[in-house]
């Protein structure tokens, strides 16, 4: 971990669950653990840095039992990781004890102080087969504990998993009583080798198949420029205006945020890329299954998202965008490893794989952003076309190599949509990934307003179709060729 103040106390907390074991990983965490394979083993980057306040003047005790019984009743808390000769094991631990480590806030505010130290916290990487996969400790102001930093594996955790966390240390702390969690992710794996788990898997894969042998061998099909070194950028924007048009546009359309952004995303990049048929992976929470909703655990895996831009407006495209989105959540639940086979076998039928590397991904919590600025009157376009004056854009940071050409990402703000891109800079210039944001913005300002038709977007949004040469040479086979490894 890297510098930084020195705790106050080490409590070591022992822990006793209902129930321990050894079982093959769910499909949730293979797609994560395929992910961290790519990567050092000293590697942090699937770290997930987390804040939980203390509710109500507690004392350390009362904190400390609290962490000892989430950690007791949720399994994914005390899971270990390893490859052994008759393959990958997770290991739930039924008896063991962590560490808590005490820090004093001093003039800092408590909450700020939680979270420099959750990330102080994730920048060291987890030893997957010896290490528990969270690691924690409480912010305290005159003795009194504040805030509880934590930082997370993502093999343990998504953000759905760290939604069912919060609610459980609120519950914990108010010294209620609860039922013990009805599904944990060994249950998870036994259900998907056999019954209708499998099944599912076995139908997803079909549908992806008769997805991949049609789509367009790439969405980046011209030359790459000179890129940026480090060649990966992530720019971000906070823009109130997008959030507030995009709920207007959602309830008149009878479609969610997520399929007005999703589908607004796959027509900027149909304008900049000139294809009609847009190609994207969806991040899907996958926790439509009530029991996986109530499950802590890693259950995201991504879905094929398929856009054939109609003649029409905007409207169009986001109705349509909708019942694909729809379609992709639905299958986005199977073997990962089976699906890279899968994608393996598509890619010598076609002569090459399949480029998947356009992303969305929404991070949100709700569909909604509840603490938007006020808009007088309700709904007004030229009110929400005001708010464009408060958007700001922002460059978040660079990277030498990252598995997406462009992924496009919610925050999880209430007060403004906050929207990300990391794009290729080999593929997407700095100043072009800016310009798909702020177009973003205003494509969806212009069509509270109006109906927009999708032959102006271009136009209307500032964004410049890309130019391809008469004779295409290796340089322009788009990133599939590039990359070396899978998208999934």
């Amino acid at each position: 971990m890297t510098a930084g103040p020195a705790p106050l106390s080490v409590t070591s907390v022992e822990f006793s669950g209902a129930r321990g074991g050894e079982s093959p990983l769910s499909w949730g965490q293979l797609a994560i653990w395929r992910l961290t394979r790519w990567l050092d083993d000293d590697d942090p980057y699937f770290n997930m840095p987390w804040v939980l306040p203390v509710y109500g003047r507690r004392d350390l005790d009362t904190v400390l039992g609290a962490l000892r019984v989430l950690v007791e009743r949720h399994e994914t808390l005390r899971t270990t990781y390893e490859e052994t000769p008759g393959g990958l094991v997770q290991r739930v631990a039924r008896r063991g004890r962590f560490a808590v480590e005490v820090y004093d806030a001093g003039e800092a505010r408590p909450l700020a102080a939680a979270r420099e130290l959750s990330v102080r916290l994730a920048a060291t990487a987890f030893d997957y087969a010896a290490d528990l996969p969270f690691r924690c400790a409480v912010v305290t102001v005159d003795g009194r504990p504040r805030t509880v930093a934590l930082t997370l594996s993502h093999l343990a955790v998504d953000g759905g998993a760290l939604e069912v966390l919060a609610r459980d240390w609120r519950d914990l702390l108010a010294g209620g009583e609860m039922a013990a969690p009805a599904w944990q992710p060994m249950d998870q794996a036994a259900v998907e080798r056999e019954g209708p788990g499998a099944a599912r898997g076995e139908r997803t894969l079909r549908h992806w198949r008769s997805i991949l042998e049609r789509v367009p061998l790439t969405m980046f099909d011209f030359p790459r420029t000179e890129p940026e070194e480090p060649r990966f950028v992530k720019v971000g924007m906070e823009s109130a205006a997008t959030a507030a048009a995009a709920e207007v546009l959602a309830a008149r359309w009878s479609v969610s945020t997520a399929s007005v952004l999703t589908a607004a995303s796959a027509v900027l990049l149909g304008a900049l890329t000139g294809h009609r048929e847009v190609v994207m992976q969806l991040i899907v929470a996958n926790r439509h299954d009530p029991r996986l909703a109530a499950m802590a655990g890693s259950a995201v895996q991504d879905g094929i998202f398929v856009l054939a831009l109609p003649e029409g407006t905007f409207a169009d495209a986001a109705r349509a965008g909708h019942r694909q989105a729809l379609t992709a959540y639905r299958n986005a639940h199977y073997d990962p490893y089976r699906m890279m086979a899968l994608r393996e076998e598509v890619g010598r039928e076609r002569g090459r794989p399949v480029d998947l590397s356009a992303y969305f991904n929404d991070t949100r919590a709700a569909g909604h952003w509840p603490h938007l600025p006020a808009v007088e009157p309700p709904g007004d376009p030229a009110a929400i076309a005001a708010l464009t004056e408060r958007t700001r854009t922002f460059h978040v940071g660079s990277w030498p190599e990252v598995d997406a050409t462009a992924l496009f990402a919610t925050g999880t703000a209430t007060n403004t949509c906050e929207l990300y891109l990391m794009a290729d800079t080999a593929y997407l210039p700095r100043p072009t990934a800016y310009a798909l944001l702020r177009g973003l913005e205003t494509l969806l300002v212009a069509s509270v307003a109006g109906d927009v038709p999708l032959d102006e977007v271009a136009g209307l949004c500032g964004i410049v179709p890309v130019e391809r040469p008469a004779a295409r040479d290796d340089s322009s086979d788009g990133p599939g060729l590039l990359a070396g490894r899978g998208t999934a």
